[in-house]
């Protein structure tokens, strides 16, 4: 969490949080194949809201890992790799209009909002699909995932698992939520 307003940890909760990542990226080596952690570790470090960022990640269950390097941008992709959706993201609405268009029984939050306040973008399909290929993922939860505006606007959301081996992508309205319904996000640092 944050030491003062500032988005920035102190330093104990930044190599806290390295060490984490690193042995991550270390036990994860199929993720990223071909990059270095100490290539990795100097861009965080001379980025330190991001590593804000990924500690919001991280304190919220998304167990995030490289997985992929941007050549054009000189910019590493993290994504939320935890095996289930993360667990202090569930139980959320897809945005703020659906959330306002629930009469009772409002979540807490929704994914839109929470991905905003954390910094981190919601994995798209395509995304989505990536991270798939790269293991198994919400074999037993779902993730919203970003829903197309002509979606949204007639009141659906999207949202992907993995079930039978196979990624599915389902619809639904965007003001449900389900306690085995979270969101997954990408950050690029």
């Amino acid at each position: 969490m944050t030491t003062s307003n500032k988005k920035e940890l102190s330093p104990e909760q930044r190599d806290e949080l390295l060490s984490v990542l690193e042995l991550r990226f270390e036990k994860n080596r199929n993720r990223h194949q071909g990059l270095a952690w100490a290539d990795v570790q100097a861009k965080l470090e001379a980025n330190p809201e991001k590593l804000w960022v990924l500690d919001e990640m991280e304190v919220t269950g998304g167990e995030p890992d490289v997985v992929g390097y941007d050549a054009t941008t000189g910019e590493y992709i993290f994504y939320d790799c935890s095996a289930e959706s993360p667990k202090k993201r569930r139980s959320v609405c897809y945005d703020r209009a659906a959330w306002e268009s629930r009469k009772e029984h409002k979540p807490e939050n929704t994914a839109v909002d929470m991905a905003a306040e954390m910094g981190i973008e919601l994995l798209t399909e395509e995304q989505y699909r990536e991270l798939q290929q790269l293991g198994r993922f919400d074999t037993k939860t779902s993730s919203w995932v970003h829903t197309p505006a002509e979606i949204r606007k007639l009141g659906g959301a999207l949202f992907c698992d993995r079930r039978y081996d196979t990624v599915f992508v389902y619809h639904n309205g965007a003001e449900s939520y389900y306690a085995a319904r979270g969101f997954r996000g990408s950050l690029r640092v």
